[in-house]
C-alpha cells in the first residue's frame, strides 16, 4: 500500500498534464503480486531508461474496478484472459495494440495466440504473459500426521467436511475469487465445472457452507508464505504461488515440506495477458515494456524465479531443467485434456455469484 500511496500521488499530479506526462520516461505498471523477477524492472529501466511505477493486486476484482472507474493512469496492466479480458474488451477499457512496435510479438506461441483469439479476435488487444493451472498446495508432514496419508490430488483436502474438520487446526485457505473456488466445488462434485446454472451455483455454496468454519481465511496471496512458513496446512492456489511457496520453503530449509498437485478431478487451465488501458497516459513506453517482457531471455528469467510457464517456445532453452520437468508447470496432455476453460458469465450469472461469495466470505446465510 505504501507504493501505492507515492503512485496515487504521482497519478494525480500527471492526470492534469496528461499529454506532457505522453512524452516522459515513465512506466505505470499494475500487476499480480510475486509475478515478474527480482531484476526485471531494474534491468529495463537500465536499457530504456524509462522509470518504472510498479503497484500489485491480489485479485482481478481489484484491477477491474481501477479499470472501469477510468483514469487509472496505469499503463500496463496484466488481466488474465477469460472471463475477465474478454469481458473488459467489451466495455472498452483498452487499445488496440501497435503490433509495429512489438518485434517480439512474432515469437509468442501460435498455439496460445489461437486459443487466446476466441476471446479477443485477431488478438487485437491483449498478448499471452504466463500460463497456468490452479491447484493443491500441501504441507506433507503435517497432513500425514493428522490423515496418516496425503490424498492424492483430491479435491477432498478442500471440500470435504470430515477431511476439513480434521485439518482445521493446522489451516486450510482458499482463493478469494468465486471465479476460480466455485468451479473447483463442482469439478470436486461430478457436476460441470463451467455450469452457469443456478441451480448448481445453489449447489456448489451449499458445499462451501459446509466446509466454511473449517477454513483459516479466505486470500488469494497470502498463502505463498504461510504455506512456505509452515503457517498452513492445505492452499488452494495459482500455479506458480504455489511453486513459489514449495519453493521458498525449500531454500529456507526450514523443515517444511510442500507438494503442489493438481486436483485429480481436474483444474482450470488460465492464461495471464498484457494489456494497455485505453486511457494509458505513456502508450509507446507501455509497447516498450511489453516488447521487453515477450524476449526469450527476459521471460525465461521470469518462468525461473516465478514457476510460471510462458508462452515464448525460444525461452525454453533458458528455463530450469527443474521446471521444464515438472508437471505440475507443464503438465501432461492427459492433465490438459481434464482441465477447463472458465467462461464470459451473463451478468444475471454474475450478479448471482457475487452475492452469494460475498455471503458465503461474511457467514451471512
Amino acid at each position: 500500500m505504501r507504493s501505492w500511496l507515492a503512485l496515487s500521488l504521482m497519478l494525480l499530479a500527471g492526470v492534469s498534464g496528461s499529454a506532457k506526462a505522453a512524452e516522459d520516461k515513465v512506466l505505470n505498471v499494475y500487476n499480480w503480486s510475486d509475478y515478474i523477477a527480482a531484476d526485471t524492472l531494474a534491468a529495463f529501466q537500465k536499457e530504456t531508461g524509462i522509470k518504472v511505477n510498479y503497484d500489485v493486486y491480489d485479485s482481478m476484482a481489484m484491477l477491474e474496478a481501477k479499470l472501469l472507474a477510468g483514469r487509472s493512469g496505469y499503463d500496463v496492466v496484466f488481466p488474465t484472459l477469460t472471463p475477465f479480458l474478454a469481458q473488459q474488451i467489451k466495455a472498452k477499457i483498452y487499445q488496440p495494440l501497435d503490433k509495429s512496435k512489438l518485434p517480439n510479438y512474432s515469437g509468442l506461441s501460435k498455439t496460445i495466440l489461437k486459443t487466446m483469439s476466441h476471446n479477443d479476435p485477431q488478438n487485437t488487444y491483449s498478448v499471452p504473459y504466463m500460463v497456468s493451472p490452479s491447484g493443491i498446495g500441501i504441507n506433507v508432514d503435517k497432513v500425514k500426521k493428522i490423515l496418516g496419508s496425503v490424498p492424492e490430488g483430491s479435491g477432498d483436502l478442500l471440500f470435504s467436511p470430515a477431511v476439513t474438520a480434521k485439518l482445521k487446526s493446522c489451516g486450510i485457505s482458499l482463493l478469494d475469487d468465486p471465479v476460480d473456488v466455485i468451479p473447483a466445488v463442482l469439478a470436486w462434485m461430478g457436476r460441470n465445472p463451467i455450469s452457469q446454472e443456478k441451480a448448481d451455483l445453489d449447489a456448489a455454496m451449499a458445499a462451501l457452507q459446509k466446509i466454511r468454519g473449517n477454513l483459516k481465511y479466505i486470500h488469494s496471496s497470502s498463502y505463498i508464505n504461510d504455506l512456505a512458513n509452515g503457517d498452513l496446512c492445505v492452499a488452494q492456489g495459482y500455479g506458480g504461488d504455489l511453486i513459489q511457496a514449495r519453493d521458498r520453503a525449500r531454500d529456507a530449509k526450514n523443515g517444511v515440506n510442500i507438494l503442489v498437485l493438481l486436483p485429480k478431478e481436474g483444474t482450470a487451465f488460465v492464461i495471464d495477458t498484457m494489456a494497455i488501458p485505453a486511457d494509458a497516459p505513456h502508450p509507446n513506453n507501455a509497447h516498450a515494456f511489453i516488447n521487453y517482457m515477450m524476449r526469450p531471455d527476459v521471460v525465461a528469467a521470469i518462468t525461473n524465479e516465478t514457476g510460471y510457464a510462458n508462452a515464448v517456445p525460444a525461452s525454453m532453452s533458458k528455463v530450469d531443467d527443474a521446471i521444464k520437468n515438472d508437471k505440475f508447470i507443464y503438465p501432461s496432455d492427459a492433465e490438459r485434456e481434464k482441465g477447463y476453460s472458465i467462461p464470459p458469465a451473463p451478468k444475471g450469472y454474475e450478479r448471482l455469484r457475487t452475492r452469494a461469495w460475498n455471503s458465503f466470505k461474511t457467514g451471512v446465510k
